[in-house]
Parts: C-alpha cells; structure tokens; sequence
C-alpha cells in the first residue's frame, strides 16, 4: 500500500511539473503580406530565431508569409481580438485603429532613410506605438518597406502628367486615394494579395510598391514600366496581440521586445543591401526604368502637397510634432 501511494505521489508530481513546462511553452502565428525571400519575410523568420533563442526554446513563432492568413485588415481585426498573436504592416494602414498614424501616409514626409530611422525609432515613433493599447494591439518595434515607386503596362512615365489616366491600385485608406486623384489617375483600393491578380487581368494599369516588393511578387511579369519616384516612405509595425501580450510573463514579454528590437536593425539593413541590385533584377527581366527630373520631382510634390494639407488637419498637433521632430535633424 505504501508503495503503491509513493508511485501516485511520485506520478502526480510528474505530472504537476509537466503542466508547469507546458504551460511555459508557447507557440505564436506571425502574419505579414510578402513573400518568402521578401526583406520582411526574411525579418519575420529571423524574428522567430530571436524569440526562441531568448526564451530558451520555450517561445515558438510560425511565420505564415505571403498573405495566407488574409490581408491586413483581416489580420488587424484578429489580432485585436486574440486569435492572431503577431504580424507586420504599413504603419499607416493602423490609421484605421488611430488615426495619427496617416501621417506616416503623407507623401515625401521624410528626406531619405536616416532620417526615417530616428523619428521611428524615437519618441515620436514609441508614443504612436503607445497609443495602439486601447486598440488592443502592442506596438513592439518598427521595420520598413521603404521608398515607393510606381509600375503599369500601358507607358513608360517620364514626366507627372504621363501619371494621368492610369488606372492605379492603392493602400485602401483615404490618403492614398486622394493622392492618386491629384495626379489625375484613378485610384482602385485593393487588399495586396489580389494586386498581382488584377495586374495580370488588366483590372488595374498599375500599382506603386518599394522595389523589394516590386520584385519579390513577380510584378515585373505582369507590368513593363518602373517609375523611380520614391514619392512615399512606408514604415512597418511589428505588433502583439494585447488579449495575448498580457497573459504572458514578464520574462517572455522581455523575450519578444528584445527580439523585434534586434530584427527591426536587422531588417533594416537587409532591406536596403538588396536595393540597388532589386533594381539591376528588375532592368534584367525587361522592366523600362525611367526617372524624374529635379524639376518634375519639385511639380510630383507641388501636385500633393494639398493632400497633406487636407488629411493634416484632422491630426494636427501629431503633425507638427512631427515636423518639429524633422526641423531638428535637418539643422
């Protein structure tokens, strides 16, 4: 009977300390719209390196790439709600969630990548993060898609007036909208896992994306003419679930901050080593590359210019901290 009662003993604590070790375990789907091989893909995987590395392998993530889990609204909406853990996006697209992220929407909002860098990565860029909580989402760190260049099938664009006419697939968000209707195109919102199919069908002319993207989705194959604008910087949100985020441990919370700080450096530099020659690949698979004068870049800014005015009023005070912000590093 006693030994009996000691196999029980010894068996329930077995059985105590494995419920302990699995209830440390964890495993997180990580969601984002580009593919393998992508700078962001390539972020997300390494990432998941990172967060299993400093838990001890007690952290999993599983990167899901590509869009197979939907597009970014559907993404944003399930995280919010708990039943996706991670994923990355345009940080204007959370716009939807608090409106002062349009600003990272403007056009020609920030003069080159460093100067990017230090508004994300400082106060301006934290304190937007912070303000996702109410949204249920945890803001961990920024990534980039980066400068964002124009394609179509139909002409190459030389000038602002060649943009007129197009037939242009956007962000769906008002900014984006309105910018393509002041250049006189004709602006179709489109989730990003439907752009190649509506390229190749010819239900849009064309579309706009940083060339890592361009790229990596194999749009060269369905569009002639590249456009090197760099008309718009997109910024990218790793983000957490906060239904999730706040039945973790501090320790593991540390675990995955401390991970997307390391992978939005990490990123960063992946993704503009591979520019010049996305750029090379592209010319090689036949795209026609073409580039504004100085003086039709000054007439693309001139010709948006009211659009930040217009979607600036409504997030005022974000906007001129900003500018205030970008004063200081241009001195």
């Amino acid at each position: 009977m006693k030994r009996l009662m000691l196999k029980t003993l010894v068996a329930a604590a077995a059985f105590a300390v494995a419920g302990v070790a699995a209830a440390q375990e964890r495993t997180f789907k990580f969601g984002l719209q580009n593919p393998k091989g992508h700078p962001l893909e390539m972020g997300a995987v390494k990432f998941a390196e990172l967060v299993a590395a400093k838990s001890g392998g007690r952290l999993k993530v599983n990167v899901f790439a590509g869009g197979v889990l939907g597009g970014d609204a559907a993404n944003v909406s399930a995280l919010s709600g708990g039943t996706l853990e991670i994923m990355m996006l345009n940080s204007g697209i959370l716009a939807s969630q608090v409106k002062d992220f349009a600003v990272y929407d403007f056009p020609f909002m920030f003069a080159n990548a460093k100067e990017a860098d230090a508004i994300v990565d400082g106060p301006f860029g934290q304190k937007l993060h912070t303000m996702l909580a109410d949204k249920g989402i945890v803001g961990l760190a920024y990534t980039e898609l980066g400068f964002r260049n124009i394609t179509n099938s139909k002409r190459p664009v030389n000038t602002v007036d060649d943009i007129a006419g197009l037939k242009l697939r956007v962000i769906p968000n008002a900014i984006n909208v309105d910018w393509v209707k002041a250049l006189g195109a004709n602006p179709t919102p489109m989730a990003f896992p439907e752009v190649y199919a509506g390229l190749e069908q010819k239900a849009i002319d064309g579309q706009e994306n940083p060339l890592s993207v361009i790229l990596a989705n194999k749009f060269h194959e369905v569009q002639k003419h590249l456009a090197v604008t760099n008309h718009q910087y997109n910024p990218q949100s790793i983000i957490f679930s906060k239904k999730v985020w706040d039945t973790l441990s501090d320790a593991d919370k540390k675990a995955l901050q401390d991970a997307a700080n390391e992978t939005s450096r990490y990123q960063r530099q992946v993704n503009r080593s591979k520019s010049a020659d996305d750029l090379d690949e592209l010319k090689k698979a036949g795209m026609q590359v073409t580039e504004f004068s100085p003086a039709e870049q000054a007439k693309l800014r001139d010709k948006l210019k009211p659009v930040i005015d217009k979607h600036g009023a409504a997030i005022a005070g974000t906007v001129a901290e900003l500018q205030t912000e970008l004063a200081k590093l241009r001195k």
